[in-house]
């Protein structure tokens, strides 16, 4: 996972879960790590990697535009390449940062999170008196003989 390389929405992470990321990482390593974490730092992970991505096409694009550089070395085939290919990663990163943001929206307070569901085990316990409980027709009777 990407741990080392920041992320736009660490920010929002470290405020919904209430440590910095690397803590986070390091509890979700645990084996009592909550499914939401988890799912959230590997959403994180993806969300880094994808805006390295775009850092790393438009700092491509910002070099070739170079006023400094040789006009000859322009190729607009590998400038529309590289807005394909920008288009793509930006796609990518605005889709991670929405399932990332209604995630973080959407899970249980982490006061919640930490407590197990509890399920209620209803029990129905009732005491018949013997003559409120009638015995199965036959029920100890001997049986007839047939002729």
């Amino acid at each position: 996972m990407s741990r080392g390389k920041a992320s736009t929405m660490d920010t929002d992470l470290q405020k919904v879960f209430g440590n910095p990321v690397p803590e986070l990482y390091e509890a979700a390593a645990g084996h009592d790590a909550s499914p939401a974490l988890a799912r959230a730092l590997e959403l994180r992970s993806f969300l880094a990697l994808t805006e390295e991505q775009v850092a790393r096409v438009r700092d491509r694009v910002h070099a070739d535009m170079d006023p400094e550089r040789d006009m000859g070395e322009l190729s607009a085939d590998k400038l529309r390449f590289d807005a394909q290919w920008l288009e793509a990663a930006l796609e990518a990163r605005d889709g991670y940062r929405a399932a990332l943001g209604e995630l973080l929206r959407t899970m249980p307070p982490p006061a919640q999170q930490a407590r197990p569901a509890r399920t209620a085990q209803l029990r129905a316990t009732a005491t018949l008196s013997s003559s409120a409980a009638p015995a199965p027709q036959r029920a100890g009777a001997a049986r007839a003989r047939r002729p």
